[in-house]
This record gives C-alpha cells, structure tokens and sequence, in this order.
C-alpha cells in the first residue's frame, strides 16, 4: 500500500494512493487514523483497517493527484538516523577506504522538506550536492533486534534526498554542519509498506537526475550494509521506535565527485527515483 500525507486547502490529510489519485481516508471515515504516525504507531491492525476503508472507496473521496500537495509524510521523527557511504564505490570516489562499521549522523526536523518544495540553495556556500537514498521508516519498537528479526521491525519505505552543503560537511570530521542546513532534505512523497516490496527492500533500482541528467544509477542490493543489518546495529545503540526514520546511504555519482564538481543552482530541479516507490522531486532556489 502506496500512503502519503497531502494538502488542499491548507488542511493536511493522510491518504491512500491509488493509480493517479489519492483516496482521503477522514473523507472515508472520521474515525480513521489522520496522520502517517498515527497509523505507524497503530501496528498492523489500524494498517488492516485502512486497507479495507481504502478498498472501492468512491470517486468523491478520490482526489487527483495533479492537485493536491504534498507533505512531509512524517515532519517531527522522534529519531532521523543517516548512514553514511554505504555503497562501495561512493565510498571509494570520497577517497574512503571501505567501512567495516556504517558511520552515522542524523538530521533534524528543520531540515526537511516536502516532495515539490524547494531545496535551498544557502548563502554560505554554493557547494551544494544531491543524494538519493532508500529510506526505512520503522513500525515496532525494539531494542537489541536480531538481523534475522529486523525487518519485522520495518513498516515501510520510502525516498529521501540527502542534501549536502560540502564546503560545511568537510570543515570538520563531523558530518552534522553540511547536511542540516534549512531546507536541505527533501522525504516523501509516499511511504510504501513493507508487503509491498522484496524482503528489505533488495534488488531495487534508484536513480537521481538533475535537469533530466542522470547523475546516480544503482541498486539498493549493492549496500554494503542492507536495511536489517542497520536495524540491527542502531538497535545495540538505542531503542528504535514507530515512526523513526532511517536513511540507508546514497550510491556514487555525487556532484563533488565530478570533474568540475556538478553542484546544484538555483533554479535547477533534482529527481530521485527509487523502483517500486516513485519519484521525489524537487526545484532548487536561493535563500532569500
């Protein structure tokens, strides 16, 4: 199941999508859960119950999806975790040696912008640079979590753009400056459920393109550390819980590591797509 958070008329909904249109589940039913964390902390049984509201729901709760907007499918995770160089030869063309251990950081909720939003360009530094990344969003609480019982543990997936501002990224040996600038991280539109793809999320196809140039082109079965693996790790460290959010890496092909580097201008439109889930789009603009 496809769900996203969406707007019309400046009033935030939950919704189902289906084919080129999105069904609003409080015009289904006011009693349905109003937000994606509602749902995810609901567990499998309010997931159940959306399925079947969803299921030959009429056209008069059916909205085109040309018309609406979307929305941070979840704006304030109790956690966002990033993994770093998690794709060998991203690594290598950073000129880092291959990780026997993911290296983390997190972003914070200022940070992130809906799909169709812009991506600031700040006016610190013109080094802005993409990554696309399958992203988990986690459905069940749980501590020290065996890999063999990680992804039960995974309510969905979806896309997220790890901007990057590098000239802030590099001034010190923490990553945390250059990837929490404002506006600068892009999530959504949708969150796939997990059902709905292979086991981890394996095998998936993910491309970025900017101005219709594919500039990344992997496969989400090439992660040096797959999804239950990370579950595993981050789980040794700390409690995850539903509706935290986790970033699985972007594969090689980054600006920086062009020759000039690519970075992205004003005006620019940057795309991830990951096979299976869709497209995250956006424009780029300065900061007023």
């Amino acid at each position: 199941m496809k769900l996203m958070m969406f707007e019309t008329d400046r009033v935030t909904h939950l919704g189902v999508v289906d084919g080129e249109t999105v069904i609003d589940l409080a015009a289904c039913n006011g009693t349905l859960p109003q937000t994606l964390h509602e749902l995810v902390a609901g567990g499998p049984e309010g997931l159940g119950i959306v399925a079947r509201a969803a299921d030959g729901a009429p056209d008069e709760v059916r909205r085109p999806l040309d018309k609406v907007t979307p929305a941070l499918p979840l704006p304030r995770p109790g956690k966002f975790i990033c993994v770093g160089l998690n794709y060998a030869l991203h690594a290598k063309e950073g000129g880092h040696d291959i990780p026997e251990y993911p290296s983390l950081f997190v972003r914070w909720p200022t940070s992130l912008v809906a799909a169709g939003a812009p991506v600031t360009l700040p006016r610190a530094s013109e080094q802005l640079d993409y990554e696309g990344e399958l992203t988990i969003v986690i459905g069940k609480r749980g501590r020290h979590i065996a890999e063999a019982d990680a992804l039960s543990h995974v309510f969905g997936y979806t896309i997220f753009n790890d901007v990057s501002v590098r000239a802030y990224q590099r001034k010190t040996s923490q990553w945390t400056a250059g990837k929490n600038f404002d506006g600068t991280g892009p999530l959504g539109p949708v969150v796939v459920t997990q059902d709905d793809l292979p086991p981890g999320a394996s095998g998936l196809r993910i491309t970025t393109r900017v101005n219709g140039e594919t500039r990344q082109d992997s496969n989400t079965s090439d992660m040096i550390f797959p999804p239950a693996r990370i579950i595993a790790i981050l789980s040794e460290i700390m409690t995850l819980e539903p509706g935290d959010i986790i970033a699985t890496g972007t594969p090689s092909g980054v600006a920086h590591a062009m020759d000039p580097p690519g970075w992205m201008k004003a005006g620019d439109e940057v795309e991830v797509e990951i096979e299976g889930i869709g497209v995250l789009r956006n424009p780029v603009a300065a900061e007023t």
